[in-house]
């Protein structure tokens, strides 16, 4: 005659079970974070590179070196997906405006169909120009 299971190892096959069906779940939000993590480091270096391009653009009135600091300042970033512009209100002592944006693609697996396949990350930073 068969001896009937005991309780304890009932418990341990459903934990099993339990465990199979949360695991990927589990997964899911690992790589979440990860990427969350990196459009994050990612940010820093776009807000960087705003801050750096303010500096060039409030010293001198060339677009081209202003461009040039902004990249400069974020060497990770790809210069293709970023975009850096200009404004200007007027002479001497009046405020320069320069905007990043950057469109940062999903490195990490599984995680594109939550967000899609790109971010677009902006900053902007003012300064006062010292030239004109």
């Amino acid at each position: 005659m068969p001896r009937p299971r005991s309780r304890r190892a009932c418990q341990n096959g459903s934990s099993t079970v339990e465990f199979a069906l949360v695991l990927p779940l589990l997964f899911v939000v690992s790589l979440a974070l990860i990427q969350v993590a990196l459009l994050g480091r990612d940010q820093l270096l776009v807000e960087a590179a705003a801050r750096a391009g303010a500096r060039a653009a409030a010293v001198a009135d060339d677009q081209t070196a202003v461009v040039g600091a902004a990249l400069r300042a974020a060497p990770t970033l790809d210069p293709a997906a970023t975009t850096v512009s200009t404004t200007r209100e007027g002479a001497r002592g009046s405020s320069v405006t320069v905007d990043v944006r950057f469109d940062d693609r999903i490195r990490v697996p599984f995680v594109d169909w939550l967000v899609g396949d790109a971010v677009e990350l902006h900053a902007t930073a003012v300064m006062r120009q010292e030239f004109g």
